[in-house]
């Protein structure tokens, strides 16, 4: 196998009050404040490989760093620390926040074609493509209208469709299936088995460990942006139960 991933020490650190108005008030006060309490460390010296073909799940409460780590993979965030490897030669498709960089004028239909520029692909692909994406989201009748327009579950059908009917070669997956009904939910994850059965490598953050242990074949469980445990998905998943005190 090839490696797609590789992490040596990787941290990433963020200002906890970065999102504070930069007046003078502000400024005086972050001198007399003590520095060691103006960074949160998401993450904190990661080493972490990942092999292609890989299904991995990634575990662990609120802030612990999944979503962080997730970014760093995409190149979204770039680590103060450590060494990172990411095998440009795979196709790589992040589905962190669906429906992010469509344009809120632009119709669904356009958006597919914004979308797959983004993704490398030409309006020609594209083309080739959009019957597909329209009939797996179920938007037929609205795909020629703003996506100002949508529902939060309407965008999750779209951004769906088009970033699984591309194939990546590698999907990282930040919490998809936590918006829509529960029909298109089972579709996606019907589409999600296709494509790891294909030989996708795959990266999931869910709070949904049932389905993490059933469809991963590798579990990571970070707590306090630190690896706690790394290895078979039913065993990680209940030292992770039995230390949140679910049985």
């Amino acid at each position: 196998m090839s490696m797609v991933f590789n992490l040596e020490k990787v941290s990433v650190s963020f200002e906890r009050y970065s999102v504070k108005q930069r007046s003078l008030k502000y400024s005086v006060g972050r001198l007399l404040r003590n520095t060691n309490n103006s960074h949160f460390q998401a993450l904190n010296d990661i080493n972490l490989k990942i092999e292609q073909g890989e299904n991995i799940g990634l575990i662990g409460r609120n802030g612990a760093g999944k979503s962080t780590l997730l970014r760093v993979l995409t190149r979204v965030i770039s680590p103060q620390k450590g060494k990172i490897f990411i095998n440009d030669q795979l196709h790589l498709v992040p589905l962190l926040e669906l429906g992010i960089g469509f344009h809120p004028d632009l119709t669904g239909r356009e958006n597919c074609y914004l979308a797959g520029l983004l993704m490398g692909y030409s309006r020609t692909v594209m083309e080739e493509k959009m019957e597909d994406i329209i009939r797996f989201s179920e938007l037929a009748e609205f795909i020629d209208e703003p996506v100002k327009t949508y529902s939060s579950g309407m965008y999750a059908r779209l951004a769906f469709a088009i970033a699984t009917d591309v194939r990546p070669e590698v999907l990282l997956v930040d919490e998809v299936f936590s918006v829509g009904d529960e029909f298109f939910i089972r579709k996606c994850i019907l589409r999600m088995q296709k494509l790891m059965k294909a030989g996708t490598t795959t990266v999931f953050v869910s709070h949904n460990l049932d389905f993490l242990v059933t469809h991963c074949n590798r579990l990571i469980w970070l707590d306090q942006g630190r690896v706690v445990m790394d290895g078979e998905p039913t065993e990680v998943a209940l030292s992770y139960r039995a230390q949140q005190g679910h049985f």
